[in-house]
C-alpha cells in the first residue's frame, strides 16, 4: 500500500475508515497520537514533548474535511468509552478532554488507597484523616499507672524466688560421686557455712531455684527447695525417726485417702505426722500420740516449721490437720470411744499394749500398720493377738530395704606389653615349651592393648564411652519390719 505524499489532502471515506479503526483504542492519550501510531508514525515517551515542527502539520487538518473528520473521531472515541471498562473511562472522560498522565500528577498512599475504595468508605477515610489526633487524658493514665505500680510492687521478688523465712537446700559435690546437703532458714542477716566457705542469706534471697552459686572459698552451690522427703531426713531429730522408704510403703498398706481419720502413736520427731497431714489432706484428721514431753515438742515444732515455710515458698497453706496429744494411748480407751478410725500406724516400743484400746474405734476391714525395728518384736505382737483372740488378721509381713547403685563413664588407660623377649647369644636358649608359654602370654597382652586403644579410638569416634555400673559404696543401713494388720469381725458361735 503507498503512502500519500506528505502535506496532502485524504478524501472523506479514508477519514472515517480511520475513525472506525481508532475507536476501540480508547487508552490513547490524544487523537492527534492514535492517527500517529496508525500511520507507522513514532510513539510518544513518557516525559518528552512530540516534535511536530519535524513531522509538518497534521494531514487531517491540512484536508478540507479535516474538521469533519476531527469531530468524527472525537465522537467515536467518546461512545467507545462510555461503553468500555473503568480503564477506558478513565483516558477518554464523557467531555472528551483527555486526562492528565499518571506520571503527571504525585498522589500519596492515602490518596491512591482512597480511590480505590467506595465512595462510602473513602469519605470516611477523608474524614478520619482531616480529624487531628487527640491525646488522652492525663487522669487515665494516672489511674493506669497507678495499678500497675502497685502490681509491680506486690510482685517485687520474682515469682518462685526464695523469700526470707523459707527453707533452702544447698547441695555440694564430694569425692566418691557424693553429695553433701545443707539445710537452712533464710534470714537477711545469716549466712550459710559449707565446708567451701560461706555464702550470706542475702545473696540466695530473690534467686530462682535451681541456680549455681559460689562461697566465699569458690565452692560452688546448688540452691533449691528441700521436698518433703529431704526435710524430714535433715531436720532435727530425737529418736530414731521412720524413714521415707517405710512411709511409703505404710501408706500404700493402709490405702489413705483425702478426708481419712488416722491415729498415730508414736509422734517421735513428727516425720510420720508430716506425711499423713498430707496424705489425708485439709478435710482429714491426724491424731497423734505421745508419752514423752521433749519428743512431743520436737514433733511439734518440726510440723510448723514446715508449715510456715512451705506457705512462704509456695504461697498456699499447709493443712493444719495434725492434733498432738501429750498421753499414753494405752490409757485413752475414754478418748477412743468418740472417734471412729480410717486407719492406724503403731510406731512404739510395745505395740501390743495399744491394739486392745484403738481396735474398738477401727473399722471394720480397716488396717493397721505396725512399724517394729526387729523381728522378734513381730514375734512378740503376734502371739499377744493370738493369746488375746484380738480380731486382727496378718496379712503381710515386709522388710523395705533400697539398694543404690553408681553408673559412671569408664577411664580407659592405653596399656602396652611390657614383656618383651630378647634374643641373647650368650644365654641358652629357653625350652620349647617355656617359649611357647612366653609368647602366647605376651600374645595375649598384645591383643588386650589393642582392645583398649580399639576402644579409645570408637569413643573418639562416636562421641561415647562405655560406662561402669555397680552398686555404691555407701548403702543404707536402717532397716525395718512392717506388719499388715487388718481389722475382721469374728463369726458368732
Amino acid at each position: 500500500m503507498a503512502r500519500a505524499p506528505r502535506g496532502s489532502a485524504r478524501p472523506a471515506p479514508r477519514g472515517a475508515c480511520t475513525a472506525r479503526v481508532l475507536a476501540p483504542r480508547a487508552c490513547a492519550a490524544r487523537p492527534d497520537d492514535a492517527v500517529r501510531r496508525h500511520r507507522g508514525g513514532r510513539r510518544r515517551r513518557a516525559g518528552r514533548p512530540l516534535e511536530r515542527a519535524s513531522r509538518g502539520p497534521s494531514p487531517l487538518r491540512a484536508s478540507g474535511c479535516s474538521m469533519r473528520a476531527w469531530r468524527a473521531l472525537r465522537r467515536a472515541a467518546a461512545s467507545s468509552s462510555s461503553s468500555s471498562s473503568s480503564s477506558s473511562s478513565s483516558s477518554f472522560p464523557a467531555d472528551g478532554k483527555p486526562r492528565r498522565r499518571a506520571w503527571g500528577t504525585s498522589l500519596s498512599p492515602l490518596e491512591r488507597v482512597r480511590r480505590l475504595l467506595p465512595p462510602e468508605e473513602a469519605a470516611a477515610v477523608a474524614r478520619c484523616a482531616a480529624a487531628p489526633p487527640q491525646a488522652p487524658p492525663e487522669e487515665e493514665e494516672v489511674e493506669v499507672a497507678a495499678p500497675r505500680q502497685a502490681l509491680v510492687e506486690a510482685v517485687s521478688p520474682r515469682p518462685g524466688s526464695f523469700r526470707a523465712g523459707e527453707l533452702a537446700l544447698a547441695e555440694v559435690r564430694r569425692k566418691h560421686n557424693t553429695t553433701l546437703k545443707l539445710l537452712c532458714r533464710l534470714a537477711a542477716e545469716a549466712v550459710l557455712s559449707s565446708p567451701g566457705g560461706v555464702l550470706p542469706h542475702r545473696d540466695i534471697i530473690g534467686q530462682l531455684p535451681g541456680q549455681v552459686l559460689r562461697t566465699s572459698g569458690g565452692t560452688r552451690l546448688l540452691l533449691r527447695r528441700p521436698s518433703l522427703e529431704e526435710y524430714v531426713l535433715l531436720m532435727p531429730r530425737g529418736p530414731t525417726i521412720a524413714y521415707p522408704k517405710d512411709i511409703s510403703a505404710i501408706l500404700t498398706m493402709t490405702d489413705i485417702h483425702p478426708g481419712d481419720t488416722v491415729l498415730e502413736t508414736g509422734s517421735g520427731s513428727g516425720a510420720m505426722s508430716l506425711f499423713l497431714s498430707r496424705a489425708v489432706g485439709p478435710k482429714g484428721r491426724v491424731l497423734s500420740y505421745e508419752i514423752r514431753d521433749d519428743h512431743h515438742s520436737l514433733a511439734k515444732k518440726n510440723y510448723r516449721h514446715w508449715r510456715s515455710a512451705w506457705e512462704i515458698g509456695h504461697m498456699d497453706e499447709w493443712p493444719d490437720n495434725v492434733e498432738f496429744i501429750l498421753k499414753d494411748i494405752s490409757t485413752a480407751a475414754a478418748d477412743m470411744k468418740s472417734v471412729t478410725l480410717d486407719a492406724v500406724v503403731l510406731d512404739m516400743l510395745n505395740p501390743q499394749c495399744a491394739l486392745p484400746v484403738v481396735y474398738p474405734s477401727l473399722k471394720q476391714g480397716g488396717v493397721c500398720a505396725v512399724y517394729l525395728a526387729n523381728i522378734t518384736q513381730v514375734i512378740d505382737l503376734l502371739d499377744r493377738i493370738r493369746s488375746c483372740k484380738l480380731p486382727f488378721l496378718c496379712e503381710r509381713i515386709i522388710e523395705v530395704t533400697h539398694r543404690s547403685w553408681s553408673v559412671l563413664p569408664a577411664k580407659i588407660k592405653h596399656c602396652k606389653s611390657s614383656q618383651m623377649v630378647e634374643a641373647q647369644e650368650n644365654i641358652e636358649e629357653p625350652p620349647q615349651n617355656e617359649y611357647e608359654e612366653i609368647h602366647i602370654q605376651d600374645q595375649a597382652v598384645l591383643k588386650e592393648s589393642k582392645y583398649n586403644e580399639s576402644l579409645c579410638d570408637a569413643a573418639a569416634t562416636n562421641h561415647s564411652v562405655p560406662y561402669i555400673a555397680r552398686p555404691s559404696h555407701c548403702q543404707e543401713a536402717h532397716s525395718a519390719f512392717l506388719t499388715k494388720l487388718r481389722k475382721f469381725r469374728p463369726l458368732l458361735s
